[in-house]
């Protein structure tokens, strides 16, 4: 089910420091890159897809996608940056690196928010940060917090109201941030049969 009023972010600007500096979005798992395989997952759940990048943007574009940079500045100046570009009433970040989010993670995180700012996901004792659906409202409260020199994802989110939804799904949210954990996802792909 697409939804129109939530624009899709795609965070694919990273250094990939623990993989030598590799651009973890055009990574390769299983024959198709990390950014391609979210964007196809995500894509038929939202209205639209930005994804933000520092390098590679031809490669990038060729998924279909609007691109923007967001200066190396982290992973916040990557939101803004697909907030500035991004339609809707509503955006989903998604980090490039963790290909195995629920298919109704859109879907589930829209029935929840309610009337708090932003909500995200939850699994086996853990909060993931990277995956929120938020209101677009919010692009100039996360302004003023970059330009007040702030740049640390969870300390913008604690000044907000949150709802955390609990998902199941074993592996979910696992992110690839090593080469073993690139080695491991493929061992995940082939036993879930992910296309």
């Amino acid at each position: 089910m697409r939804f129109e009023k939530v624009g899709a972010v795609l965070l694919a600007g990273g250094m990939g420091s623990r993989m030598g500096g590799v651009d973890k979005g055009l990574v390769e798992l299983c024959g198709k890159s990390l950014a391609l395989r979210s964007i196809e997952r995500i894509r038929p759940h939202v209205e639209e897809v930005v994804v933000t990048a520092n390098r590679n943007l031809e490669v990038y574009s060729r998924f279909g996608c609007k691109v923007v940079t967001d200066g190396g500045g982290g992973p916040l100046c990557g939101l803004r940056a697909g907030l500035l570009a991004v339609s809707g009433t509503f955006f989903l970040t998604l980090p490039c690196d963790t290909p195995f989010f629920p298919e109704n993670l859109t879907e589930r995180l829209l029935e929840r928010i309610g009337d708090s700012e932003i909500a995200v996901p939850a699994s086996g004792g853990r909060t993931h940060h990277a995956f929120m659906l938020a209101r677009k409202s919010l692009l100039e409260d996360l302004s003023g917090y970059l330009d007040a020199g702030g740049r640390k994802v969870i300390e913008w989110l604690e000044r907000r109201e949150i709802v955390r939804v609990e998902f199941e799904e074993e592996n979910a949210f696992f992110n690839i941030n090593t080469f073993e954990d690139l080695e491991k996802a493929q061992f995940i792909f082939s036993s879930v049969g992910t296309s």
